[in-house]
């Protein structure tokens, strides 16, 4: 049977993908570290099997693809994953721990890479070296993010919430590793569901009562007076929210307007659900969850559907209104929710303005002639 979404052209949806589970780093919260796998077989996407998906994925309104692992440099046909998604129509991201990017940013930026997010896991960098078992990592970081920066490439680093963060050192250390922005993610207390193993849920560096964690979320919102932080107040609001037992406003767009597909090519509403929607060649025969789910508080996850929300309300009302039902379209859109949700867009294109000039004039270099570097290439090998 054959699915119709009427609301596909109203609201792009974004969809991350791990292209493998193998990691070459050793972190204490992270089930992909390497000595946690020791022995186990990796797996890598067949990237003809995820091109033959990528229609499948714009048909249901995915404009924006998240490539991610395990280590997404380790698999040997990265930049052609990245090279298929933007000849399809994506803008695309990678999330990598920054071992092997100054040896592969030039074909990442060749390929259509337009957003890259580092993970850091303390302004400290001894700490961060220790924790991921990499050492000389952050000076491969920097190297790294010099050069993504002759491209227009936004680069953000993405930090775990976790007892290594240390805020007072985190502005210094992000501009100089040549961070243009920074994103939180909240720890959980509980292994995903799905194949993820982002989070391994033995660590102590990422177990906190609700009111520490919450303190964390404040610490947060205090950080942006000093660099630009893409998690959103709402966001960070909802969360407090989650964590207090209160109602909270912001229904999940994961399975509706956010996927997930791993390595075998199975199609999950999200990293934290226990059960795959099925086969990505599947995909037009799934519906969309829309249950109103508040379970988790995974961040790309909650802070999207902060994001979302007033599109989808949109959409929601563009429905009623084809189906004459104006009272319903009202309330859709008339909501504390709506208005919430707009004023977090606004504090992100507060966040994004001064970075997209220096996205246009990379671009305008690399229209007008520009040569990419050549000089200082790493060749490190995993």
């Amino acid at each position: 049977m054959l699915i119709r979404n009427h609301n596909i052209g109203l609201l792009p949806a974004v969809c991350d993908v791990s292209v493998t589970d193998a990691c070459n780093a050793a972190c204490d919260f992270c089930g992909f570290a390497r000595g946690k796998r020791a022995g186990q077989k990796h797996h890598w996407i067949d990237r003809s099997a995820l091109g033959r998906g990528l229609p499948l994925l714009r048909r249901r309104g995915i404009k924006y693809l998240g490539v991610q692992g395990g280590e997404p440099l380790l698999h040997p046909e990265v930049g052609g994953i990245i090279a298929d998604a933007a000849q399809a129509g994506m803008r695309v991201a990678l999330v990598t721990n920054g071992w092997l990017l100054p040896s592969k940013i030039d074909a990442l930026a060749d390929a259509g890479l337009r957003t890259l997010t580092v993970s850091l896991d303390s302004g400290n960098v001894a700490t961060h070296e220790q924790n991921r078992g990499l050492s000389g990592l952050t000076a491969r970081i920097q190297r790294g993010l010099e050069r993504a920066s002759r491209y227009p490439i936004f680069r953000i680093a993405s930090i775990t919430v976790s007892r290594l963060v240390e805020f007072e050192e985190l502005p210094q250390t992000l501009s100089r590793l040549g961070f243009q922005a920074v994103t939180f993610s909240y720890p959980r207390s509980e292994p995903f569901g799905s194949s993820s193993l982002a989070y391994g849920d033995k660590s102590s560096l990422v177990k906190f009562s609700a009111d520490e964690l919450i303190g964390m979320l404040d610490s947060i919102e205090g950080l942006r007076a000093t660099f630009p932080v893409l998690n959103p107040s709402a966001g960070l609001q909802e969360i407090r929210r989650h964590l207090r037992g209160e109602h909270e406003i912001f229904p999940c767009v994961g399975g509706y307007k956010y996927f997930y597909i791993d390595w075998n090519l199975n199609l999950w509403r999200c990293e934290a659900w226990d059960q795959p929607l099925g086969p990505l060649l599947e995909f037009d025969r799934f519906a969309d969850q829309r249950d109103r789910c508040t379970a988790c508080t995974m961040s790309c996850y909650r802070d999207t559907s902060v994001f979302m929300h007033a599109g989808v309300a949109a959409a929601d009302a563009a429905r009623h209104l084809r189906h004459g039902a104006p009272l319903k379209a009202m309330s859709a859109l008339f909501s504390k929710s709506v208005a919430v949700s707009l004023g977090a867009i606004f504090q992100e294109a507060r966040v994004w303005a001064p970075l997209a000039g220096i996205r246009y004039k990379a671009a305008r270099h690399s229209e007008n002639g520009g040569s990419r570097p050549s000089d200082g290439r790493d060749q490190s090998q995993p």
